[in-house]
This record gives C-alpha cells, sequence and structure tokens, in this order.
C-alpha cells in the first residue's frame, strides 16, 4: 500500500520531470531563433516557465532596449516556440 506521502513525492517527481522536458524543449527551440538575435547584438534567456505554459524571457543585449523587442518577442520567437513546443500558451519579457 502506498501512503499518502509517498503519493505525494511521487506525482511531485512526475511533475518535475515533465516540468524539466518542457523547459528543455524550449530551450531547443530558442537555440533555432538565437543566431538572428546574436546576429543584432542580441540574445534571449529562459526566466520562468510555468504550469500553465507562460515562458517569461529576459531579452538581452541590443535586444533588451530595442524599440523592436515585442514585435521579436511576440511574432518571431513565439511563434517558434508554440510551433516547436504545443503547450506553450504564450511568451512575456521579463525586465529584472
Amino acid at each position: 500500500m502506498i501512503g499518502l506521502n509517498s503519493f505525494h513525492v511521487y506525482v511531485s517527481g512526475e511533475l518535475f520531470e515533465r516540468s524539466k522536458r518542457m523547459r528543455e524543449e524550449i530551450q531547443a527551440a530558442l537555440d533555432i531563433v538565437r543566431p538572428q538575435l546574436q546576429a543584432d547584438g542580441g540574445d534571449a534567456e529562459i526566466v520562468d516557465v510555468t504550469d500553465d505554459g507562460i515562458v517569461k524571457l529576459r531579452l538581452t543585449g541590443a535586444c533588451g532596449g530595442c524599440p523592436m523587442s515585442q514585435m521579436t518577442l511576440k511574432m518571431g520567437i513565439e511563434r517558434i516556440l508554440k510551433e516547436k513546443v504545443p503547450s506553450v500558451k504564450s511568451v512575456e519579457a521579463v525586465n529584472e
């Protein structure tokens, strides 16, 4: 018989593995667009991935202060991430 604490550990471990896989898939998809960002002197790094599929990115370098960064984020990065990782619902910029 599995006790409640054992079940909790199992479920938490399973969720952790799923979250880890999703983050790896997001990183791989981000690596697809990274060369274009770097060619313009910028980059992006994952800050957080929420359970409901929201990816929070920090745009760095030239991308951080670029007036076109929101368009790059939504029309470029978000589009690719959603295409490659269907569980991604949205991508948001974090300015910390």
